[in-house]
């Protein structure tokens, strides 16, 4: 049961100790949750209520079937861009429609995520590498950024692609409506400043208030400022979303961006909490599970898709979080401001929730990252740059879309090149090293020692063969090839019949084929395959070492039962 139901493995034997942080975490993320929520859900396309719905319901059916004690899940900047992005193409911001597909879509990724849990595919987001996803978050905060410029500035910018928005303002900079741009300034800066002195402090909550303040004191719409206006309140209460096969058709692309991105963005920060916790394990399977249950669940209280964020659950994490307990608390917070405080949200300003968004995703904008890559590898600095270039031009979907194509090229191409070395012998040592990096081995006479450091299968056989025959070109004088099977994990039917034919071949120009470090595994398939017949058993040794040593003893033998039929010639013919 516990492998199913999470909870349960904190809930038995929760300690009393653990309440006051549990307390005080849940309420810190769930007073962060209000404002966030309402900011998320206006980048998303949708009135800033359903960000509220999207922080309870869900919250509690994370807490119950996730395995991360501290993951705080909610609205995130991404997924909401990704919603906007997606969504805005088959309805308009903000209506009725949109509304009803945003809902639909929660249901969709829901459903992707838990049956990815169910069939155990969670090893599936590997195949996105780490370069490849900082570049495509990096590009995505650009984007949600000057997505918002236009509640930042006060004018009307339609959507579109960074630089268009860009043009756009350039275009309409006369029309800048200069008591919004200083409202969105003075939170931007109030925001960066506290996230600076590194504290506990709710401060999307304090702009809010101060942004509601200002705007009730100084009447400020009378100056062009824009408010949220009235924020219904209430729980929502349950219902079937609106499916539509049709629909589901449309959004189908969408949900599954979603899925894989919420997922990586969820398990990437709760495995980096899970390293400070040693009381639990985080299991990516049971994670797709728990987050799909809660989209679904989620589907059917008006809420529009949720993840793990980062800065709420390293907030969380600080606050004292030990358990789901404190995801709950957050919940029940955000349910009490639905039923009782919305109210007191009319006044709001569009710019102050502008504000707490840009601030969210400054931080994800790694350029500390691209500067690293740039040091220590130039491969992974082009995957990035492209990546984000790719993004930040084409779109959010088509920039993951391409940052997936990229991963799995990167991937073939290491399967299809693996690294492979020529050995030559340590001067005073038995020791057989790669030559290219150990100047002070040397190679073993009339002797090509090759080690493949990958599984010998179908996908690289044809650059194993080339690389094979180029060498024997560089050392004519070859009469021995050893082929090094340390690292060789595997062989497939088609590495089989490579040696076979590779073994023919060099045994035409008067080379022998020798083996050595083979593992069981590799041996398994040499005696089922018969291959072993090929070989010689008499061929195959324990090591390098030993099998240099065989064939300079053959070589010594054969050169002395030389001799030895010479001088019995000799002295036949002198008889």
């Amino acid at each position: 049961m516990k492998q199913y139901f999470p909870i349960l493995n904190w809930l038995k034997n929760y300690k009393k100790d653990n309440l006051s942080g549990d307390i005080s975490a849940g309420l810190t993320v769930g007073v962060m949750l209000i404002p966030q929520g309402m900011a998320y859900s206006m980048l998303a396309g949708l009135p800033p209520i359903y960000g509220l719905y999207a922080a309870t319901i869900p919250l509690i059916i994370y807490a119950i079937f996730g395995t991360s004690r501290q993951l705080a899940v909610g609205p995130v900047a991404m997924v909401a861009l990704l919603i906007s992005s997606g969504v805005g193409q088959l309805a308009e911001l903000g209506s009725t429609e949109f509304v009803a597909l945003a809902i639909l879509l929660a249901l969709l990724v829901g459903v992707i995520q838990f049956l990815m849990g169910v069939f155990r595919l969670g090893f599936m987001v590997n195949f996105l590498s780490h370069p490849v996803i900082a570049g495509f978050t990096s590009a995505a905060a650009l984007i949600i950024g000057f997505s918002q410029l236009k509640h930042l500035l006060g004018i009307n910018i339609p959507r579109g692609k960074v630089h268009e928005i860009i043009i756009n303002v350039i275009q309409n900079i006369a029309n800048i409506n200069y008591p919004t741009l200083i409202l969105g300034g003075i939170s931007i800066l109030i925001l960066l400043s506290i996230k600076k002195m590194k504290r506990r402090v709710p401060a999307p909550l304090i702009v809010v208030v101060l942004g509601i303040l200002a705007v009730y004191m100084f009447n400020l719409t009378t100056l062009g400022v824009k408010i949220i206006g009235e924020v219904p309140s209430g729980f929502p209460l349950f219902e079937i979303p609106n499916i539509n096969l049709n629909a589901i058709n449309l959004l189908l692309p969408t949900a599954l961006t979603i899925a894989f991105v919420s997922f990586m963005e969820s398990i990437a920060v709760a495995k980096a909490i899970q390293k400070k916790h040693k009381d639990y394990e985080i299991d990516n399977n049971q994670e797709l599970i728990g987050l799909g249950l809660a989209n679904i669940a989620g589907a059917f209280f008006k809420s529009f898709p949720v993840t793990g964020g980062f800065s709420r659950t390293a907030v969380n994490d600080q606050a004292g979080a030990k358990s789901g307990l404190a995801a709950i608390i957050s919940a029940m917070l955000v349910i009490l401001t639905l039923l009782f405080l919305t109210e007191y949200f009319y006044n709001l300003p569009a710019a102050i929730l502008s504000a707490i968004i840009m601030v969210a995703v400054f931080g994800l904008i790694d350029i500390k990252e691209a500067k690293h890559l740039w040091k220590t590898d130039k491969k992974d600095f082009a995957l990035f740059t492209t990546t984000a270039i790719g993004t930040l031009l084409l779109g959010i979907e088509e920039g993951i879309l391409l940052g997936a194509i990229l991963s799995l090229v990167v991937v073939i191409y290491n399967i299809s090149y693996p690294h492979i070395a020529i050995l030559g012998k340590a001067k005073n040592d038995n020791i057989y090293r790669n030559i290219a990096r150990f100047s002070e081995v040397e190679l073993v006479p009339n002797t090509l020692i090759v080690r493949l450091d990958a599984r010998l299968y179908f996908a690289n056989i044809s650059f194993f063969k080339e690389f094979i025959w180029k060498q024997l070109k560089i050392y004519p004088k070859t009469k021995n090839f050893i082929l090094d099977a340390k690292a060789i994990n595997g062989l497939d039917s088609s590495a089989v019949h490579l040696l076979v034919d590779l073994i023919d071949e060099l045994e035409l120009q008067g080379i022998g084929f020798f083996l050595s470090n083979v593992k069981g595994i590799v041996r398994d398939v040499i005696y089922r395959s018969n291959l072993i017949n090929k070989i010689g058993r008499e061929n195959i040794f324990v090591n390098t070492g030993e099998a240099v040593d065989v064939i300079l003893e053959r070589k010594a033998r054969s050169i002395e039962l030389s001799r030895y039929a010479i001088q019995s010639n000799l002295e036949t013919t002198v008889e």
